[in-house]
């Protein structure tokens, strides 16, 4: 089992999210979780078949013959 990055998180939530101490340490791990996220622009869902399909109609790969 990996050991919680303690080091880390402090920095992050002390230094770059400039968290007074007593509101860092009473976040929950998965609190802490998603402000990093929210902050870095988190996960997003890859692109459904229609958004794709709809991407490759408006940029092709190729130019198509003239009509």
């Amino acid at each position: 089992m990996t050991p919680f990055p303690w080091a880390e998180a402090m920095q992050f939530g002390l230094g770059v999210l400039r968290l007074p101490p007593d509101q860092f340490w009473r976040m929950t791990p998965r609190e802490l979780a998603a402000a990093i996220a929210g902050l870095r622009g988190g996960a997003t869902a890859p692109l459904g078949r229609a958004a794709l399909d709809e991407l490759m109609r408006r940029y092709p790969d190729h130019e198509e013959p003239a009509r």
